[in-house]
């Protein structure tokens, strides 16, 4: 049962971040008329930068369907984390009214990565014998 709370909490949260990264390439949602000045002014910047949009939107799709695939759910994690990170500290500073949604998929993220652990030890691995 765990398992399958797992797989399809991890499906919600990659769908989530595949549709977010595909928005910004399409942009085929509206954006909201009362956003505050200062997230407005942030996605200017990333848009005028040119390439930091489109390269946020590839790690977000690929991310995303790493995070819902069981095999890659750590990969995709190591990819979504710095996005997410990004996401929790423009709700935490400038837009708190999507905290909610950002803290429950942040969550999420890290639950998938707390799962996984044992997957990243190897990146940290120090083998002494071998110098």
């Amino acid at each position: 049962m765990k398992k399958i709370i797992r797989n399809i909490v991890s499906l919600l949260a990659g769908l989530m971040f595949v549709n977010a990264g595909l928005n910004k390439i399409f942009n085929y949602i509206p954006v909201p008329n009362d956003l505050p000045e200062q997230l407005v002014q942030m996605d200017t910047a990333m848009a005028e930068i040119g390439w930091l949009l489109p390269l946020t939107a590839i790690a977000e799709i690929i991310g995303g369907i790493l995070f819902i695939v069981p095999r890659f759910r750590a990969l995709g994690a190591i990819i979504l984390f710095p996005v997410m990170l990004g996401i929790m500290i423009i709700h935490l500073t400038v837009a708190p009214s999507g905290l909610a949604i950002a803290t429950a998929v942040f969550l999420i993220l890290l639950w998938g990565m707390y799962e996984n652990r044992d997957k990243y030890l190897y990146l940290i691995k120090v083998d002494y014998q071998k110098s």
